[in-house]
């Protein structure tokens, strides 16, 4: 619902007539008041950095352009040659104006609301970098995993190594959690996940792990209710789960080492006042109340009505208030 805000915020449409899409991410200012935007609408618990996933790819050196047809690298890599031109690249060198605009939220918000970080997954910004493009399947990207397995896993580790730094430098900017974007796991078989796209987000965990230890990662996947178990062996300390996976199945096949977000249907948020009251209170009791952020299933949808966005939040803010004071003694 944050990351996506200019999909339903009239403010944001009015920043955006003026400004093309990536001039947005790379202007730290412009950044910082469309990151904040929902949070002034709604009064959320943490406000998401505005950026894209394709931003790193645009860094290793890949030809991006963003616009409202969607993302296009006009020079996608489908060998081992072009894959070993991508760049090893500084986040604060080549992404610094994403750094700038957490260091300004950051300095904004104080430390009473956790500012959060992203990217996208290796897998997922893997798929873009051989296809070119969004494509049903990403069949340019299955055929190179298939037919040159070790070429396709020193793209995913490239991009693996990349990612970690990346997210490094935003946790070191002010990020107090981050998020990895697995849009396009929910493609591949189990035995493909564990090939290919597991040992990758293992990867990047771990050198994040590794230097901040205590900084939360949340991993979002889509269409991935055959790779739960997988996904519980990522390393991730919050699994965000679309609207296919039942809470509470996944509540009980999980147990409690690992946080759940989500997972509303977005197009509960296009239906009646009701039916979106009782699809946050749903996802709140499936969980138990405990170890969830709730959230969407996946981004807000354009047409949006403000005032539903705003009754989904005002209504879990209300059973969270409820909660309280029942723990209260009397």
């Amino acid at each position: 619902m944050m990351r996506q805000a200019g999909r339903y915020l009239p403010e944001y449409r009015a920043i955006r007539e003026k400004h093309g899409f990536l001039e947005v991410c790379k202007t730290p200012d412009l950044a910082v008041e469309v990151s904040l935007q929902p949070y002034h609408a709604f009064r959320m618990d943490a406000v998401i950095v505005f950026c894209d996933i394709l931003v790193p790819a645009q860094a290793m050196g890949m030809d991006l352009e963003l616009g409202d047809g969607g993302p296009v690298l006009a020079n996608p890599v489908r060998d081992s040659v072009s894959i070993g031109k991508l760049r090893s690249f500084d986040p604060e060198v080549e992404t610094r104006f994403l750094c700038d605009a957490l260091r300004q939220l950051s300095r904004t918000l104080g430390s009473a609301v956790p500012v959060l970080g992203f990217a996208g997954a290796p897998w997922t910004l893997a798929c873009y970098i051989v296809e070119g493009r969004s494509k049903d399947g990403f069949p340019a990207a299955k055929q190179l995993f298939y037919r040159e397995p070790a070429t396709f896993r020193m793209l995913l580790d490239t991009i693996a190594s990349n990612t970690a730094r990346y997210l490094q430098a935003q946790i070191a900017a002010g990020a107090s959690a981050v998020q990895l974007f697995d849009t396009w796991a929910g493609e591949l078989t189990q035995a493909d996940y564990r090939a290919a796209a597991l040992p990758a987000v293992q990867q990047v965990i771990r050198e994040v792990k590794v230097a901040y230890p205590n900084v939360p990662v949340i991993l979002y996947s889509k269409g991935t209710s055959h790779l739960l178990d997988s996904l519980a062996e990522t390393g991730a300390d919050v699994l965000s789960l679309d609207w296919r996976i039942d809470l509470a199945h996944a509540r009980r096949r999980l147990g409690s080492r690992i946080a759940l977000q989500g997972n509303v249907d977005p197009c509960v948020l296009l239906g009646p006042r009701q039916a979106i009251a009782e699809a946050v209170t749903a996802a709140v009791q499936k969980t138990g109340g405990q170890g969830h952020i709730l959230n969407l299933g996946h981004g807000i949808l354009p047409n949006t009505p403000v005032e539903n966005a705003r009754l989904f939040i005002e209504t879990a803010q209300s059973i969270r208030l409820s909660a309280s004071a029942k723990a209260v003694p009397q």
